[in-house]
C-alpha cells in the first residue's frame, strides 16, 4: 500500500482538539508509515531481536501498536499480544507461558516486568517505547525508510493473540502468516472493502487489517483496558468529521452510540458498513442502526480467535426474517458461511475427538456442536497440548486439515444458515434435555426494565434446575426484594407461553453482570451461577411449577 498509494492517509491519532472544536490528529501517508514501522524493525534488529524471537508488545494503541508490529512481521520476529485490563495475575500467567524472548513497552511495562520477574525471567532484551499514545518511534537519522521483509513461510509463525478467556483462562492462539493473509482476503471480499476507505476500529488490534486492506485508520478516543466506558460523543465527531465509512465493535459500545445518536438525532452518512461482533447482537440494535446509518448497513460476522471469519449476516436479512424466530426460541441466526470456510454439526459430546472419522453429524435442524475448517482455522495454541487436543480434530483434507471446535452450539437450517445457540460449557441440562441461553434470553431483553439476562443451571448435569440472572437497567431494583419478586411475575407472565423460556421460572437480580474485558459484551455466566449458588437470593414466581 505504500507504494500504491503512498501519500494517502495511513492513520490518524487524536492529539487534542483545535480552536474550533475539531479533533486534533497525528497524520501519517502510508509511505510515512512505512518509514515509521522500518525505524522500529532498525531499532528492533538493532537491539538482537532476530527472526522467531518472541516479542512480548506492551504499546499503546494506534501508531506505536501498528508500526511495531509491523516490523516484527516484516523481521519474521513473533509478536506476543495480551489484552490490558484482563487482571494482573492473569495476564502475568499468559507472559509466563508464552516465554517471550524481548519485550517492547512503555516505561511502566518496563518497571512493571522488574517487579514481576519470575514472569518475565525470559526476557533479555527490553525495548522502549514512548509513553504518549501519540509517539513517534524513537529513531536515527540513518534509519531505512522501507522495510526489509523476511521471507516468511505461509506456515511459519507469525503472531500469538490470546483469547478473551469468557469461560476459563484466556489462551494463546499460534497464528501462521498464511492464516492471516487468508483472513484478509476474506475480510475483503465478504464485506467489499476498498482501499481508500476510511476506519474507526473499537478493537485495537483489529487495527493492524487496515494497512493491508489500504484503508485510513482512525484511532478511536477509547480506553482499551475499559471500552464500555467510552464517551460516544466522541466517537460520533470522529466518524462524522473524518467521514468513516467502516468500524468494528461489540454489540455493548455500538448500542451505547446507537442509542446516543438516537437521543440527539443523529446519523451517520459516511458509514457503509459496521462490523459488530463479540456476543450476539441484540434485536434493539438490529433496528436502532437502520436510522442511525442512512447509506449504510449493520453487518455481524461471526467466528472466534481460534477462526475469524466463518460466516456473517446483515441488518436486512435480520430484520425481515430472523428476529422473530430469535425471540421464538430458534436461537440467534449468524448467517451463511463464508467460502471457502467449512461447518459442520456433530453430537455434542465431552472430551477429545481424535479424527473426523470419529463424530456423528447431525441433520439439518438439530442442535449439536459447531465444528469448522478454513483457510484461516488456527491449529494449535501456545504451550497448553491439552488444550489443543480437546478444540482441535484431525481432518482428511491436506489444503485444511484441521478442525476447529468452536465451544458453541448450534445447527444449520435448510437454506444453509448457521444458527448459533449458545456456548457448550454454559448450557443447562435438564430433565426437559438441553437449554441453551440464546433460546431463552431474547426473550427476557424484550421487557423495557431488563439491561440483560443470562441462563444459569442449579445441580448436577442431566438434573440441573434452569434460572434466569436478570440485569435490570435500574440497579436500585435489586436493592428491593418486593421489587425484584414483581419483576420476575412480570417477566414470568412475558415468557409463560414461550417454548423453552416458559419453563425458567427461577429468577436472580444482579446488578452489573461480570463480562469480558475484550468486548464487555460476553457474559460470563459460569461466574453468575457461582454467584447465585453462594451469595445470590433466588425468587420462585411460580412455585407450582
Amino acid at each position: 500500500m505504500a507504494t500504491a498509494q503512498p501519500a494517502t492517509a495511513a492513520l490518524k491519532v487524536p492529539r487534542g482538539r483545535t480552536s474550533t472544536g475539531d479533533i486534533d490528529y497525528l497524520a501519517l501517508s502510508f509511505a510515512e508509515l512505512e518509514a515509521e514501522a522500518a525505524a522500529w524493525q532498525h531499532r528492533i534488529t538493532s537491539a538482537g531481536v532476530q527472526r522467531g524471537d518472541r516479542v512480548l508488545v506492551m504499546v499503546r494503541q494506534g501508531l506505536p501498536l501498528i508500526a511495531s508490529v509491523f516490523a516484527l512481521f516484516a523481521t519474521g520476529a513473533v509478536p506476543v499480544v495480551i489484552d490490558p485490563g484482563m487482571g494482573r495475575k492473569t495476564f502475568l500467567q499468559c507472559v509466563k507461558r508464552s516465554q517471550p524472548k524481548a519485550l517492547l513497552g512503555i516505561p511502566l511495562a518496563r518497571i512493571f516486568s522488574h517487579v514481576f520477574r519470575d514472569a518475565f525471567k525470559s526476557v533479555s532484551i527490553r525495548i522502549g517505547a514512548s509513553r504518549g499514545t501519540t509517539a513517534r518511534c524513537p529513531t536515527t537519522s540513518s534509519s531505512p525508510n522501507k522495510l526489509t521483509v523476511a521471507a516468511s513461510a505461509s506456515d511459519e509463525l507469525a503472531a500469538i493473540l490470546f483469547t478473551s478467556g469468557s469461560t476459563g483462562a484466556p489462551k494463546g492462539v499460534c497464528y501462521e502468516h498464511g492464516m492471516f493473509s487468508g483472513q484478509v482476503e476474506l475480510i475483503r471480499q465478504t464485506f467489499g472493502i476498498q482501499p481508500g476507505e476510511v476506519d474507526l476500529p473499537m478493537l485495537p488490534i483489529f487495527a493492524l487489517f487496515n494497512p493491508a486492506l489500504g484503508m485510513t485508520t482512525i484511532v478511536p478516543e477509547i480506553d482499551p483496558s475499559k471500552p464500555a466506558a467510552v464517551d460516544p460523543t466522541k466517537i460520533v465527531q470522529a466518524i462524522r468529521q473524518e467521514h468513516v465509512t467502516n468500524s468494528f465493535g461489540s454489540p455493548t459500545l455500538w448500542l451505547k452510540i446507537a442509542q446516543h445518536c438516537t437521543s440527539k438525532n443523529i446519523t451517520l452518512p459516511s458509514m457503509q458498513r459496521v462490523l459488530c461482533a463479540g456476543a450476539p447482537v441484540p434485536p434493539t440494535l438490529w433496528e436502532l442502526m437502520q436510522t442511525v446509518l442512512p447509506h449504510g448497513e449493520l453487518h455481524s460476522p461471526y467466528g472466534a480467535t481460534e477462526v475469524l471469519p466463518v460466516s456473517a449476516i446483515s441488518a436486512a436479512e435480520v430484520i425481515k426474517d430472523t428476529a422473530t424466530q430469535t425471540l421464538e426460541g430458534h436461537g440467534t441466526c449468524v448467517g451463511k458461511i463464508i467460502a471457502p470456510n467449512a461447518v459442520k454439526i456433530i453430537r455434542l459430546r465431552n472430551g477429545v475427538i481424535t479424527s473426523i472419522d470419529n463424530t456423528e453429524e447431525l441433520p439439518t435442524g438439530e442442535i449439536g456442536e459447531i465444528i469448522v475448517r478454513g483457510p484461516t482455522v488456527t491449529k494449535e495454541y501456545d504451550a497448553l497440548p491439552q488444550a489443543t487436543a480437546r478444540a482441535k480434530i484431525a481432518g482428511a483434507e491436506p489444503a485444511a486439515p484441521v478442525w476447529h471446535r468452536m465451544g458453541d452450539c448450534g445447527y444449520l437450517d435448510d437454506q444453509g444458515r448457521l444458527w448459533f445457540c449458545g456456548r457448550a460449557a454454559e448450557r443447562v441440562e435438564s430433565k426437559h434435555g438441553p437449554i441453551f441461553s440464546e433460546q431463552i434470553e431474547p426473550a427476557f431483553n424484550q421487557h423495557p426494565e431488563v439491561k440483560r439476562s443470562a441462563l444459569i443451571g442449579h445441580g448436577k448435569r442431566p438434573h440441573q434446575r434452569a434460572a434466569i440472572v436478570i440485569e435490570p437497567h435500574d440497579p436500585s431494583v435489586t436493592k428491593s426484594s418486593s421489587t425484584c419478586r414483581a419483576l420476575g411475575r412480570k417477566l414470568r407472565e412475558l415468557t409463560r407461553n414461550h417454548p423453552i423460556a416458559g419453563r425458567v421460572n427461577l429468577f436472580y437480580f444482579h446488578e452489573d453482570f461480570p463480562v469480558d474485558v475484550r468486548h464487555n459484551a460476553k457474559i460470563h455466566r459460569l461466574a453468575l451461577t457461582d454467584w447465585a449458588e453462594t451469595k445470590g437470593v433466588g425468587f420462585d414466581v411460580d412455585p407450582k411449577r
